[in-house]
């Protein structure tokens, strides 16, 4: 019994050291952050009522090799994109005036900021420069893997060479995957 407890707490202890969670900011947190590093911004828009946005949470945002680039290379934000909270970005403040409270935990009026970005379906990452310009919204549920391609090409610029979707096809048939699933 003894030897099965040392067991255990090694391996708790060990999965818990290797673990890495994303280092989650607000966007004006971001937009300051960036005035003194510039990095780019990843915006995770979500709902709370939304499966894939759960999936995404869950399967690619606590993967390792996700967190540990994201971490490094971006400023990571979550935003909710029909909740409350006031944002200020780019000196224009944005709120979600037909926010219902009885509707907080089931679909609720779209935030000004979502609509801002174009943003129509759940969930959207939102790329952004080091200045806060979009440089692209990706749609949908990525897994750990997809979503390293996007990372990667938009960290080097490789977005700014393509002109086509041939151009794109080209750059998705090379890429060499590094992040474990």
């Amino acid at each position: 019994m003894k030897h099965i407890l040392i067991a255990l707490t090694f391996i708790l202890t060990t999965s818990l050291v290797s673990a890495q969670e994303i280092n989650w900011v607000s966007l004006e947190e971001a937009v300051e952050l960036q005035k003194k590093n510039p990095k780019k911004i990843i915006v995770d828009v979500y709902t709370s009522w939304c499966g894939p946005c759960k999936m995404l949470d869950r399967n690619t945002f606590q993967n390792k090799d996700v967190a540990a680039y994201i971490n490094k290379n971006y400023y990571a934000v979550k935003f909710n994109a029909e909740g409350k909270e006031q944002v200020t970005f780019k000196g224009k403040t944005y709120a979600n005036p037909g926010y219902k409270p009885e509707n907080a935990n089931r679909r609720n009026a779209q935030h000004e900021l979502a609509g801002a970005f174009g943003v129509r379906s759940y969930p959207t990452m939102l790329f952004l420069d080091e200045k806060g310009g979009l440089i692209a919204p990706i749609i949908g549920y990525k897994t750990p893997q997809q979503l390293e391609l996007y990372l990667k090409m938009f960290k080097s610029n490789e977005h700014t060479n393509m002109k086509s979707q041939e151009d794109f096809n080209a750059y998705f048939e090379s890429f060499k995957y590094e992040f474990k699933s």
